[in-house]
């Protein structure tokens, strides 16, 4: 069912359960209530809104019994309970991999690997586009747009096609070919914006506040596409047996991933799904664009923007949104965020792929690196059990590693040629 181009409803004038079990929005900044609809800044402060739920008695076998996306967890989001009859994606359900030779070669007890790659545009942002589709859906809204740095590119372009709608998405000029390659595929609009990501950010919002009829999924219904990320840490604590692991590793760009999950794991506690069990939260980033990971070495409580440089240029957000709220997460469960260079990054893509057989992305790469900065400067627990995020399919960021690998020989075609050749 693609959204309803007929009328553009109100948030007054939504259907009855469009917004499933959520009830309003609230300030993260002062915790004041504002109604459901298209709203993302505070009336009363502008500071960011997120979604607060009155949750029923949700089970562990009621959950088990849904569908294998993240759609299973429907009681949990703000869509409603016929969200999976809809044309989505269906993301989620991605394997949780258990990474024993990479744990063996960084000194770690227990490694599993979330790997968020098998999605269906093979990046989490799968996920936080199919909860804001619903939003612009049942908000009567026309076209489904985004500012991307290329994952959120794909996922909205995607997204929107399956829908049958039509779809706007503004890059930035420099932004990897196969990315733009692979957004451009699905017939969408794409522009492409001569600057960094947050130029492309702030031309969006403009373009946001003139048309009511566009869904921006990360500015005006950004409350809503926020929450799948939770789903991330549903599907962690499910897979692992209806349990937290003691500590994560998440990469940071605008930051809502890693609150997000955090968010996803409290609820999982306070509705009985899961023992309350302490866990450690760590944040990580690229040295070229890393203004979380400064502030929080430096003691502060402000995030002070920088002018992303760097090869990971997924998470290459030198305002963060979330920023402030990464590092009140991060100090709370008593984590850190660190920061590696690109050449790291580049070793961190190799050293997953080499061991466990998973090609990240340069924002998985990221974070593997950082694990092992972690583990080496003895921040992480290496007896604790460790899940670590990769968001990412390495096809696409080819370039970051292309110079490092390839032929170990080059032959002609006989047997002599063979073993002759140095293959050690």
């Amino acid at each position: 069912m693609s959204i309803d181009t007929a009328t553009h409803r109100t948030a007054g004038s939504v259907r009855a359960g469009a917004f499933g079990n959520a009830t309003h929005l609230r300030c993260r900044a002062c915790g004041a209530s504002a109604e459901l609809g298209p709203h993302y800044a505070c009336l009363e402060c502008f500071g960011p809104l997120e979604v607060g739920y009155a949750f029923p008695s949700v089970t562990r076998e009621q959950i088990e019994a849904g569908p294998r996306s993240i759609w299973r967890y429907q009681p949990l989001l703000p869509v409603p309970a016929d969200v999976g009859s809809f044309r989505t994606m269906d993301p989620g359900g991605t394997r949780l991999v258990r990474a024993d030779n990479l744990a063996r070669e960084l000194g770690l007890a227990k490694l599993w690997v979330k790997d968020d790659s098998g999605n269906p545009t093979h990046s989490f942002k799968d996920r936080v586009v199919a909860v804001a589709l619903s939003a612009a859906r049942e908000l009567g809204m026309k076209v489904l747009a985004c500012p991307s740095t290329g994952n959120l590119a794909n996922a909205v372009a995607a997204a929107a096609a399956r829908a049958g709608i039509r779809s706007v998405v503004l890059i930035p000029e420099d932004l990897e070919r196969p990315k733009v390659v692979t957004t451009a595929v699905y017939g969408g609009t794409l522009v492409a914006v001569r600057g960094s990501y947050d130029d492309v950010n702030k031309l969006a919002q403009e373009i946001a506040s003139e048309q009511e009829d566009w869904a921006f999924v990360n500015v005006n219904v950004r409350p809503y596409y926020a929450e799948g990320s939770k789903t991330l840490g549903y599907e962690v604590a499910e897979q692992l047996g209806w349990r937290l692991p003691d500590q994560v590793v998440i990469p940071v760009a605008s930051g809502s991933q890693l609150t997000k999950v955090d968010k996803g794991f409290g609820e999982l506690v306070s509705l009985g799904l899961v023992e309350d069990s302490p866990y450690r939260i760590f944040g990580a980033q690229a040295q070229g664009c890393s203004p979380v990971s400064t502030a929080f070495k430096q003691g502060h409580d402000v995030v002070r923007p920088v002018k992303p440089a760097t090869i990971a240029k997924s998470l290459a957000i030198g305002n963060p949104a979330d920023g402030p709220y990464v590092l009140d997460t991060v100090r709370r469960t008593d984590g850190a965020l660190e920061d590696v260079t690109d050449e790291e990054v580049r070793a961190g893509i190799a050293l997953l792929a080499r061991t466990e057989g998973i090609f990240a992305e340069t924002a998985g790469g990221v974070t593997v690196a950082t694990l092992k900065k972690l583990v080496d400067a003895g921040q992480l627990d290496p007896e604790a059990e460790t899940v670590v995020f990769n968001t990412g399919d390495g096809l696409k960021t080819l370039d970051a590693v292309a110079g490092r690998v390839g032929p170990g020989a080059t032959i002609e075609p006989d047997y002599a040629a063979f073993l002759a050749a140095d293959l050690s």
